[in-house]
């Protein structure tokens, strides 16, 4: 989802590294890259809220729309922000598990 969503590569996995399962999604040489982790042995349920959110800076107005609709495609669902700073110039889009990505038209701030 997160790989057709936001154009990212699976970088990586590993499998019962101390009964964890996990894979790395990311950009090749980008020096970050998102883990999603499983456990067998202590399984924990999505705890998401309105406010936790991974949050990506598109400035181009044509690359932004385009990233928009590539997640829509990829099944994330568009909502409403809890925050509406976020709706004034982005869109936030909702995986499975309730965990929130908000595309935002702008430069990044920092």
């Amino acid at each position: 989802m997160y790989c057709e969503g936001l154009n990212l590569q699976l970088l990586g996995s590993f499998k019962d590294h101390d009964g964890f399962d996990g894979v790395m999604l990311g950009l090749p040489g980008a020096g970050f890259h998102l883990e999603f982790v499983v456990s067998h042995r202590h399984p924990i349920r999505p705890a998401p809220t309105a406010e936790d959110l991974l949050v990506l800076y598109l400035p181009d107005h044509p690359e932004w729309e385009a990233a928009c609709a590539c997640m829509r495609a990829a099944g994330f669902a568009q909502v409403p922000s809890a925050n509406p700073y976020w709706d004034v110039h982005g869109a936030t889009f909702i995986d499975h598990d309730g965990y929130r990505t908000v595309l935002q038209n702008a430069k990044s701030p920092v």
